[in-house]
């Protein structure tokens, strides 16, 4: 039996749009959020083994010496820093200081060598949905709680919570959002949020273990890991 997907809308605020579904026989109705908006997918694929192999346990015994390359946690990414996998796991894999910039915040997200870590990758099962001359990409990342990435745009893709929960704040890319890119979304969550009129607020939502958001090309978005979280993006470009 086909697996049910289920769509949900992002609305503004704190709520969801009623879900829309479909079913096996209804694959094109996606397209019209291709280009358009974010989607929430959930039941488009089993990682559970590859959620398995995630683990903190297994993550170090297969990859604990390999060398990782960690981003700042600002806008741009100013600064790369490479160092034992088992090191950031164990020595900086913790909750965000609220009071820190977004340079001084190691992220580890992306820059990830295939090579090293394909044992791991041949066993996600990225979703179904593509678009038409476009080739995916992943970028793999763990990162403590409090922790993200502040608003930046970039091209479309999907992004999958593996364990943990990711918080995410959007907007279209005509509609740039108040923030410094220097400063962290947990700052940015404490510091501006509650000062923004209904109307400024962004889309948001949480993404749950097992659940998928797309995101289309060029919108704004910033991620606050609500928890110690491991995700896989699908980049599209």
């Amino acid at each position: 039996m086909a697996p049910r997907v289920r769509l949900l809308l992002l609305f503004v605020i704190w709520t969801l749009a009623d879900p829309v579904r479909l079913g096996s026989d209804s694959e094109g109705d996606g397209g019209c959020y291709a280009f358009s908006r974010p989607v929430i997918l959930q039941g488009l694929t089993d990682n559970s083994r590859f959620r398995a192999l995630c683990s903190r346990e297994r993550l170090l015994a297969s990859f604990g010496n390999n060398v990782v390359r960690l981003s700042t946690a600002n806008t741009y990414s100013y600064q790369k820093v490479d160092l034992p996998f088992q090191e950031y796991v164990e020595q900086l894999l913790h909750p965000q200081d609220p009071t820190s910039l977004g340079n001084d915040t190691l992220y580890f997200f992306g820059d990830n060598n295939f090579t090293e870590w394909a044992s791991l990758f041949q066993h996600y099962s990225p979703p179904t949905f593509s678009l038409l001359g476009t080739t995916p990409a992943y970028s793999f990342g763990i990162a403590g709680a409090g922790s993200g990435v502040p608003f930046h745009w970039h091209g479309p893709g999907f992004s999958e919570v593996i364990y943990g929960r990711k918080r995410w704040f959007l907007y279209p890319h005509e509609k740039t959002p108040e923030f410094h890119p220097n400063e962290t979304t947990l700052s940015w969550l404490q510091n501006i949020y509650p000062a923004l009129t209904p109307s400024a607020r962004p889309l948001e939502c949480t993404i749950h273990t097992g659940e998928v958001l797309y995101f289309p090309d060029r919108w704004w978005h910033a991620t606050l890991n609500l928890d110690t979280s491991v995700f896989i993006s699908t980049f599209l470009s």
